[in-house]
């Protein structure tokens, strides 16, 4: 299992065996296949500059990871409208460095694709544990989890994103 990342004369580099890289593509395309672009308006003009429609996403995990940035919904629709496709441009520039460089065995990364695997580690992270209702208490209901039970893999999987995580945070720190 992978010991995680850390930092070695500017490079942050991790060892990763086949299987870990197979489910790390996996969960990065399923991301790259929910922030694929999002609704435009009907305007031409709109859809030429990529102003979204400006709706809120009915599925949580996308609204997970474009959350309203105002509590007022005709100013969280209008901030949306011209916010979205930058941020979904920038989640998918992300998911496909991670999918780039990822690879069994020794694993380096730049500083700046280091920054991309952290966001697209966070949008990785974001979707499972949303999709799992994944509350502050997940720790200890994996510790107490059956290995039987059918949610403990992704559990387990999401808990190794979170070591991921923090193993990339401490490298660039």
């Amino acid at each position: 299992m992978s010991s995680g990342f850390s930092s070695k004369g500017g490079v942050v580099v991790a060892e990763f065996e086949a299987p870990e890289v197979a489910i790390l593509r996996s969960l990065v395309e399923l991301v790259l296949g929910l922030v694929e672009p999002g609704e435009t308006g009907d305007d031409p003009l709109e859809r030429a500059l990529g102003i979204g429609a400006g709706e809120a996403p009915s599925d949580p995990v996308l609204a997970r990871l474009f959350p309203s940035a105002y509590d007022d919904t005709g100013d969280a629709a209008e901030f949306r409208r011209y916010t979205e496709a930058t941020l979904r441009d920038g989640k998918r520039a992300d998911a496909r460095t991670m999918l780039d460089t990822a690879r069994p065995g020794r694993t380096e990364l730049t500083p700046e694709q280091a920054q991309a695997w952290l966001r697209a580690l966070n949008d990785v992270r974001l979707t499972l544990g949303v999709r799992l209702e994944v509350t502050e208490e997940v720790h200890e209901e994996i510790a107490t989890m059956s290995e039987d039970d059918p949610r403990y893999p992704a559990y387990v999987t999401y808990d190794w994103l979170t070591y991921l995580q923090d193993t990339l945070v401490r490298a660039l720190w």
